[in-house]
């Protein structure tokens, strides 16, 4: 298992405020930053696009930035996301007529690639692509809105996935989104997370840097 990662998606940041609000979740202690990217089509909501990217990476954001794609067509727009500064780059394989094909235009672009499965989409296609994947992220929640609740049911899914990891002997990280907070974070890292995106969960809280330091803890808990 790699290395815990802490990634705030500014999804639920102060907009007004989106760099000072960036940075102080990495000065408190994140890792990453996730930036959901909505469509308004693929799901119902409009959020980010790659201008947002660059204007953190003008502002001086120096930490990887991990875009998540939900968003269909979904080909084209990659290299703008690439060249605004992205480091990851994850899509939904329902958004793609080919998986291969979006997985190496990511790389191709100076990319990580990673594949998102929504909490009801099988895991079926990680099969024939695992060469290729630099990381797995499960949604907990169904993609479109922030502050929605954990689905339990996806803690086996993150099992089984993390089954499906150890046994490839690849490099990928696994990632959950959604509903992921102090209370059930031991549990979602004991299933075998080693990415954790929180937004309302931190960027709720007054004291980011306890709430980060707290995360921390009980996934330590987890691991011992």
């Amino acid at each position: 298992m790699q290395n815990t990662v802490i990634a705030p998606s500014i999804l639920s940041a102060d907009m007004s405020r989106l760099g000072e609000e960036t940075q102080s979740v990495l000065d408190a202690g994140a890792d990453f930053i996730h930036v959901d990217v909505m469509d308004n089509h693929f799901v119902p909501n409009l959020t980010f696009g790659p201008i947002v990217v660059k204007a953190l990476r003008d502002f001086g954001i120096k930490a990887p930035l991990d875009v998540h794609l939900m968003i269909d067509p979904v080909n084209k727009i990659i290299p703008e996301f690439a060249e605004a500064g992205a480091e990851y780059i994850s899509f939904h394989p329902e958004a793609s007529k080919n998986v291969d094909e979006t997985l190496e235009i990511i790389r191709h672009n100076g990319c990580k690639s990673g594949l998102v499965f929504n909490p009801d989409t099988p895991l079926d296609i990680l099969e024939n692509t695992l060469d290729k994947v630099d990381m797995i992220l499960l949604m907990s929640v169904n993609p479109g809105f922030a502050g929605q609740a954990f689905i339990e049911s996806v803690i086996d899914k993150l099992k089984v996935t993390r089954e499906i990891i150890d046994k490839s002997k690849y490099n990928i990280r696994l990632e959950i989104d959604g509903g992921v907070k102090i209370e059930n974070i031991k549990k979602i890292a004991a299933a075998g997370a080693d990415t954790f995106v929180a937004g309302s969960a931190i960027f709720g809280t007054k004291d980011y840097k306890s709430t980060i330091s707290l995360m921390r803890e009980q996934i330590t808990l987890a691991r011992n």
